[in-house]
């Protein structure tokens, strides 16, 4: 292993006080593993119950953790605050999953191992357990994808990615600030621009803790949003 390779995973959080111990305690020994100058960083978004205590407690006996806090802006808002933080830390690789307990720490050595074979690893939720819901959220989500961008992607929103920050860089300066779906419009971009990714079927776990939100009537404004949203990164990509 590179000792100069610096992995950043980058997990945002609002209001997960029933989860965020196991997901701290679950995914730190990753960092260690891969090396001292990798970072668990966890943002928590303007929570209101206890999750900002629990996560400074955690971090007073885990020298590779870091924890930000910032004003609620949502999870894509937050997903961007962390990737921008890694860049100008100097990581080498992102890696970002969510708060929720949905994925498993387990099945991270598979996409480091591709590292320098592609520039984005993502998991493929081929067996979810998150409800009908939440599959149709994605399902709408490849439409979109196909309509605005001409590509297929298998799982566009998946919190489960490995990303070379070296690319990362090129495809951010794409994505308007405190966008609210960027994962999407980072997978379409890798793809449209000829960039190497993969998918990789992984396990995705109901929510361990907290309230599944997302509501039909979310689901239609996600998608009308998306639309406008990645007609105006279609039309900066022609610039």
């Amino acid at each position: 292993m590179d000792k100069s390779e610096k992995l950043y995973i980058v997990i945002p959080a609002y209001n997960e006080e029933e989860t965020i111990p196991d997901v701290v305690n679950d995914w730190y020994p990753i960092v260690e593993k891969i090396g001292k100058e990798s970072r668990l960083v966890i943002i928590d978004d303007g929570s209101k119950d206890h999750t900002h205590d629990i996560l400074t407690k955690l971090s007073e006996s885990r020298k590779q953790m870091v924890v930000l806090h910032k004003k609620n802006g949502g999870h894509g808002d937050t997903v961007l605050y962390g990737y921008q933080y890694a860049i100008k830390q100097h990581a080498s690789y992102i890696f970002q999953t969510d708060s929720d307990g949905q994925t498993r720490s387990s099945e991270f050595a598979q996409f480091w191992k591709l590292r320098h074979q592609y520039h984005m690893v993502i998991g493929h939720r081929n067996k979810r357990q998150d409800g009908i819901s939440r599959v149709f959220v994605t399902k709408t989500l490849q439409v979109v994808c196909f309509l605005c961008f001409h590509v297929w992607l298998k799982d566009a929103n998946t919190p489960f990615r490995l990303m070379e920050v070296k690319s990362l860089k090129t495809i951010m300066k794409y994505i308007p600030e405190g966008y609210n779906l960027p994962n999407v419009a980072i997978s379409a971009l890798y793809t449209k621009k000829g960039y190497k990714v993969k998918y990789i079927p992984i396990t995705f776990l109901p929510r361990q803790g907290g309230v599944n939100s997302i509501n039909l009537k979310k689901i239609a404004k996600i998608g009308e949003k998306a639309v406008g949203d990645f007609i105006k990164i279609r039309k900066g990509l022609r610039k």
